[in-house]
């Protein structure tokens, strides 16, 4: 079941429920829609993609989702020469921010650098040019 048959299914059924005015368990409800949406997200996860499409989801390149389908790391879907890969297989690459020492900014400012360069030529401790 795709997301889109999903809201559909859902919506028919609360057009009907209010058309007959229906008076549900509250509980019992949800049960299904909870159970609609878990065969959704099962079929997400086994749509197979190409190389190149898991690459932008995944965040590894197609070179190394390739070589993980020749290494048999992730399962080949497809052919020979035109794998596929299942989305819930995919790998996921971590984000990590660069350790910096002393808890000093993690980006890069060119005016304070500018500024300290400036500082250290008027006090003379720069390299000499200036």
């Amino acid at each position: 079941m795709t997301l889109d048959e999903f809201k559909s299914l859902w919506e028919k059924r609360r057009d009907e429920y209010t058309r007959l005015r229906a008076q549900v368990d509250a509980a019992t409800l949800i049960d299904h829609l909870l159970a609609d949406l878990a065969t959704v997200i099962i079929d997400a996860g086994a749509s197979l993609l190409t190389l190149t499409q898991a690459a932008h989801v995944c965040g590894y390149s197609a070179d190394h989702l390739g070589r993980l389908v020749r290494t048999g790391q992730l399962t080949n879907h497809g052919r020979r020469h035109a794998p596929r890969v299942r989305l819930g297989d995919l790998p996921r690459r971590i984000q990590r921010q660069p350790a910096v020492p002393g808890g000093a900014p993690t980006t890069y400012d060119p005016v304070a650098d500018a500024w300290a360069l400036r500082s250290r030529q008027r006090t003379g401790h720069g390299d000499g040019i200036g």
